[in-house]
């Protein structure tokens, strides 16, 4: 074996979880304190749509050495498990593979385990599986034993030695723990065995606060371009708040709240809303931020702030009040109760 490389079950460690992988891995010695700069697959000049991926390459160490091996194994024909909490982007990273690959002027398909599953569909999935790019399937975890038979027999069916049919590269992501599931006979071990070639287990964002502020710039950039508004910039206070928080939702609650931010378009207002669901969410363990519950909760802070501005300005005079706000008087009482003030008030 050459000096420079070790034929390893390379532990790379992100925080409490491991990335556990079976393959040559070639030593990076030194190499963390390089320059990093916040990329995408577009800005790295990726063959793909033309659309950003929302796969971020941070300065955390467990993102910088994640994105060395995939560099590194992007050509690779053998498959790729993806483990990871919900919402850490594992569909993001199977597009990012597949751009890094020789096959990425070639098609990324996507199916469900439903998909797999539904026997009725076989032939349309037997035309996605035989053919070239890449196919990436999510939530593996979820097939049936029936959906397992058949994705079992794709990967080893089909062709004589002459004659082996063309295969997309399989990718294929999951939440769940597949050896706990073999061991309790929920999942069928040959399988296992065929799709984890290369297990990568891809770290939650309280895991890997550094990238925090770097994604949510990201983010913010993107909904600023779609929503054609500036990008917003926001004040340590908040930046401080987003990098407490410990995101049970992962990327996709990021991005949630992002979005929210720059749909907006008011610091304060957006944040009115989220505050109070961030601090909900740590006390609950685990539910991640709504987009829906956080924009109705800044739209009532919003109308709030929006109602008393009228009253300080027609000194409490309800009736104005209602009239400037174009609302009924018996509207801006009730609203008034809502938001703690029904008791107060001057002249009406």
């Amino acid at each position: 074996m050459r000096d420079d490389t070790r034929l390893a079950k390379a532990v790379l460690w992100t925080g409490e979880l491991p990335w556990a992988v079976e393959c040559f891995v070639e030593p990076w010695p030194n190499r963390w304190k390089e320059p990093i700069a916040m990329r995408t697959d577009t800005e790295m000049g990726m063959p793909g749509t033309g659309e950003a991926s929302t796969f971020v390459v941070g300065p955390s160490r467990s993102m910088q050495g994640l994105e060395r091996l995939i560099t590194e194994l992007a050509d690779s024909p053998m498959p790729v498990l993806l483990i990871s909490e919900p919402g850490c982007g594992k569909r993001a990273t199977a597009e990012h593979i597949h751009r890094l690959s020789a096959r990425a002027k070639e098609s990324f398909v996507v199916m469900t385990a439903a998909e797999l599953s539904n026997g009725s569909e076989g032939q349309e999935i037997a035309e996605k599986f035989f053919r070239s790019g890449s196919l990436y399937l999510e939530e593996v975890g979820n097939l049936t034993l029936e959906g397992q038979k058949a994705l079992l027999s794709l990967i080893v069916g089909g062709g004589d030695d002459d004659h082996q049919p063309q295969r997309a590269r399989l990718l294929c992501g999951t939440e769940r723990d597949l050896e706990l599931e073999v061991r309790e006979a929920r999942f069928r071990e040959d399988l296992h065995y065929s799709i984890s070639g290369l297990s990568l287990r891809l770290p939650p964002l309280r895991q890997r606060k550094e990238d925090l502020l770097h994604l949510l710039s990201f983010f913010l950039r993107r909904y600023a371009a779609e929503f054609h508004c500036a990008i917003p910039t926001l004040s340590r206070e908040t930046q401080q708040l987003f990098v407490e928080y410990s995101w049970p939702g992962n990327l996709r609650e990021l991005e949630e709240a992002a979005r929210l931010i720059a749909m907006v378009g008011d610091e304060a207002l957006a944040m009115g809303g989220l505050r109070s669901l961030f601090s909900r969410g740590e006390r609950t363990n685990g539910h991640r931020v709504s987009l829906k519950e956080a924009a109705k909760a800044a739209s009532r802070e919003a109308e709030k702030q929006l109602i008393l501005q009228v009253l300080t300005r027609t000194r409490w005079n309800r009736r104005r009040a209602a009239e400037e706000l174009k609302i009924s008087y018996k509207a801006l009482l009730y609203k008034l109760k809502q938001i703690g003030y029904g008791e107060l008030g001057g002249a009406s």
